[in-house]
């Protein structure tokens, strides 16, 4: 069955409806809704309170310390943030120090054709 066929079915399927019949889906949509929000929050809340309480590990300087999650992740957060910038420049430096060799590699090659110079052959 296409779209529009579809579409135009439940166009005439909506205009039998009875008022009665479309307060009755309204009121059951909008408490489906409701409740569906309802769970989210009751979910989120167990996820944060569960999060605040659970225990874990960290070494730290060669100590082991007994911390709660909702204390190390958002350590472990900006430790990556930190890595994550430091990565990005590395990689800046050794992009630059790539383009250093290939003129310094350039200019090399440009002198030894200028004044013929030919390595000598290895023994």
């Amino acid at each position: 069955m296409s779209s529009s066929v579809s579409k135009a079915k439940s166009k005439n399927r909506s205009l039998e409806s009875s008022q009665p019949e479309i307060s009755q889906t309204y009121s059951r949509m909008q408490n489906e809704l409701q409740a569906l929000a309802g769970k989210i929050g009751e979910l989120d809340q167990e996820a944060d309170e569960h999060r605040a309480r659970s225990k874990c590990f960290r070494l730290i300087g060669g100590v082991l310390v007994e911390r709660t999650v909702k204390d190390v992740v958002p350590a472990l957060q900006t430790t990556e943030m930190e890595y994550a910038f430091l990565w990005i420049f590395i990689k800046k430096v050794v992009g630059n120090l790539t383009e250093q060799y290939k003129t310094k590699e350039e200019e090399f090659d440009a002198f030894k054709r200028d004044y013929n110079i030919r390595p000598a052959a290895r023994a």
